[in-house]
């Protein structure tokens, strides 16, 4: 309308002026044609600079128009094409480029645009394009990836040419790539839990699975039909009653704990729990059964539903039974082993802590049990273990539990009932049982057994602690057999000092405070220097020299032993090694194994890395273990003992005598050299008893090749009738104190230019 009213105005105007020019001409008839001619001319003038005037404006508003369009799509969250029908004007938004990854210059050529977009999606008309709204298709991506995306497109103008007319089409379009996705997504996960239905309940089938529900508000559960088949019920809901009445008397508690818990839920709803419980079952026996169960209440806090799995676990509490017999219970006494003392233990010692019970630990071993060993046989000494089994069970108090936690040891977890004299009543009533079974079935020998004890509360961080500190007095008993220590202060102090000496010990080693004195070995036939033994010391930076006997316990049971053997080894080596090729004449340098060498170490690897190392000659090496070390384990010991001596050094007893001694050992053990305590040699020169003694020994070991050697000697008649019985060598103070290696070095050097007889 508004352009039909300009061109009126300018028709009008033209009348006008044209009328205005005749009127001029009319009145001035010399010039009229004149007048007409000029008229023309800027008439005609007036009209070109009009039309392209108009043209102007008219472009400056398509191209306004346009550019507010393209605004508009760039503010669009989608895709957005901008184009008019012949695509001679083709805009995009950022949207598009983005994700298609083209940017806009590209998309203005018709030939990428169609690339990009489908062949469907170019209409054969106008108003097919207008027409299709909402249609979906794929767009080409610039790396290849198609792009899901729906289209709709409108008219947004329309400019009028001479000879043709121009629609400007607005297209926008939505990426449907993720909705795709989940629809196929959706379609996937619904074809796979169909088949997981299907393969749920063949397996609920097959498994023997069961399901039991219960809603809150009802009054029946609902049981399905692998539980119904397992139960042998025929019904469609099933009654806690009824259930409950298949329940083995004993587990009732167990199912009643689980329907309480419906009534009063103060359980995590996400958590799940399991029960297991005998149920009688369709073949008319109890079955082990386990439901595994969640409990959701409901948002009054009142009721709640459960719903789980029932299994039958009958074959695996079999199993159970059967590797809970294997780890827990031990072979010989068929009572519990180590293992389930200390885990039951732990157990009671976390529970006292949060009530105000407390327990009695009792450790009881059969003193010197090794006799019944050897004198009885081993079916004997397990038979006597089996019986003393039994005696500790019958003697347990309510809630009390016994174990067999050793070869010859027992333990004993008893509540403390207020009376401090239950742990020595029950320990005289064991040893009066153990009297009275010997009796019956060792009536040749006489077997006792002492005992240490401690109470739970008297400290410890563990219960593995406490069982240490019963040990540990068992520890301190003074040799007394039937004897009964209780852990108290004074066993306490020895605890404080022996870790204040453990810790100072740790800071000896690392400061190099240890060293080696040796004591020489004489050859009794001739005086010469056969050997030496080489024996630790703690020298204080003070000059204080700690002895043996104090740090050696100690370091046994911290297994800083380890550590000290592994120095003595490798300097005794190294220093007779030293002398050796210094010139002086080659002797044997002795080593003493401890228990904790000799059984839990690769000792024979020890051995032979210190000899590798140092380059020591085996047979410059003597190895000593004591008699009650080689007989705890005689099997394992002398198997030990032959892959030592393969290497080459030789073997000594050390302290032959000291224990129960069995003279048919000597040809059991692979032992080179015999060493006699020095309890025998101190009475030899008043006691006939002694003397015959020692020569008994000395003649069974000649006959079977064993070299003899006495330690303590320290008189020239101990050594003169040594001499006479026929012993080999000798050791003790007559002949040289355990000395420095720089005193000993002059020893040698004295020994090596002068040797001192002995008068036969």
């Amino acid at each position: 309308m508004q352009k039909h009213s300009k061109a009126l105005i300018i028709i009008l105007t033209y009348l006008a002026s044209g009328l205005t020019a005749l009127n001029v001409a009319l009145r001035i008839p010399s010039y009229t044609e004149i007048i007409l001619i000029c008229f023309a001319a800027a008439a005609a003038l007036s009209a070109i600079v009009l039309a392209l005037c108009m043209k102007h404006i008219e472009n400056e508003r398509v191209y306004k128009e346009r550019e507010n369009l393209i605004k508009i799509a760039q503010s669009i969250n989608a895709m957005v094409v901008l184009w008019d029908a012949d695509f001679r004007f083709i805009a995009v938004n950022d949207e598009l480029t983005k994700s298609i990854g083209y940017v806009s210059e590209d998309l203005r050529d018709i030939k990428t645009l169609q690339k990009v977009l489908p062949p469907d999606a170019f209409a054969p008309s106008l108003q097919a394009v207008v027409n299709s709204r909402d249609e979906e298709f794929y767009v080409t991506a610039k790396g290849g990836a198609k792009v899901c995306t729906i289209w709709s497109t409108s008219l947004v103008s329309v400019v009028q040419e001479k000879k043709r007319t121009s629609y400007l089409m607005m297209s926008i379009g939505i990426d449907l790539s993720e909705t795709v996705k989940m629809k196929e997504d959706l379609i996937r996960y619904s074809k796979e839990l169909a088949e997981t239905e299907k393969r749920y309940a063949l397996s609920m089938e097959l498994s023997e699975i069961g399901l039991l529900l219960k809603e809150a508000g009802q009054s029946h559960y609902y049981a399905s039909e692998q539980l119904k088949q397992m139960l042998g019920l025929n019904v469609e809901t099933v009654s806690p009653g009824v259930l409950r009445a298949r329940v083995h008397p004993e587990d009732v508690q167990v199912f009643d704990d689980i329907a309480a818990a419906l009534i009063n839920p103060r359980t995590d709803s996400a958590a799940s729990h399991a029960a297991e419980f005998r149920v009688l079952t369709a073949d008319n026996t109890y079955h082990w059964l386990q439901f595994r169960y969640k409990i959701t209440p409901n948002p009054d806090r009142i009721l709640a539903n459960i719903g789980g799995a029932v299994l039958d676990i009958t074959k695996d509490k079999e199993k159970d039974s059967i590797i809970e017999r294997m780890a827990y219970i031990d072979d010989v006494t068929e009572i519990y082993n180590r293992n389930r003392f200390m885990q039951i233990g732990q157990e009671t010692f976390e529970t006292s802590k949060c009530t105000e019970h407390n327990y009695w630990v009792i450790v009881i071993d059969i003193d010197n049990f090794h006799i019944i060993n050897d004198t009885c046989g081993y079916l004997n000494g397990n038979k006597l273990l089996n019986e003393f089994g039994k005696v500790i069970q019958r003697s347990l108090t309510s809630g009390g539990i016994g174990a067999r936690i050793g070869g010859d040891n027992f333990a004993l977890l008893i509540r403390d009932v207020g009376d401090d004299e239950l742990p020595v009543d029950i320990i005289r009533h064991i040893q009066d049982e153990l009297k009275i079974l010997c009796a019956e079935n060792f009536s040749n020998q006489t077997i006792t057994c002492s005992a240490g004890y401690c109470r739970m509360s008297d400290g410890g961080s563990d219960f593995a602690q406490v069982l240490d500190r019963a040990e540990f007095s068992l520890s301190m008993s003074d040799g007394t057999k039937n004897d009964i220590v209780r852990y108290d202060s004074k066993v306490h102090d020895s605890i404080i000092a022996g870790t204040a000496i453990e810790n100072e010990l740790v800071k000896a080693i690392e400061n190099h405070e240890l060293a080696l004195f040796y004591q020489p070995k004489i050859n009794l036939s001739d005086g010469t220097l056969m050997g030496m033994e080489a024996l630790i010391r703690w020298i204080k930076p003070d000059g204080t020299i700690v002895p043996p006997n104090r740090f050696i316990p100690v370091a046994e049971n911290s297994l800083l032993i380890t550590k000290i053997s592994s120095f003595v080894l490798n300097e005794a080596c190294r220093q007779n090694k030293l002398w050796q090729d210094m010139g002086y004449p080659p002797v044997t340098v002795s080593v003493n194994l401890t228990a904790v060498d000799f059984y839990q170490t690769d000792v024979r690897e020890s051995i032979r890395s210190a000899l590798e190392t140092t380059g020591l000659e085996p047979q410059w090496l003597d190895v000593e273990l004591t008699e009650s070390l080689a007989l705890k384990d005689i099997d394992h010991a002398v198997q030990q003992m032959n892959d030592i001596k393969a290497l080459g050094v030789k073997l000594s007893m050390d302290d032959f005598g000291t224990g129960y001694s069995s003279l048919s050992y000597i040809q059991v053990l692979p032992i080179t050299l015999l060493k006699l305590d020095r309890s025998f040699i101190m009475y030899l020169e008043e006691d006939e008893i002694s003397r015959e003694i020692v020569s008994a020994v000395i003649r069974i070991a000649k006959s079977k090749k064993i070299e003899t050697i006495a330690e303590g000697i320290e008189t020239i008649g101990q050594a003169e009738i040594l001499k006479q019985s026929g012993c080999d060598h000798a050791q003790g103070y007559f002949f040289g104190k355990p000395m420095p290696a720089d005193k000993f070095e002059e020893f040698m050097a004295m020994k090596a230019g002068m040797t001192v007889k002995v008068n036969a």
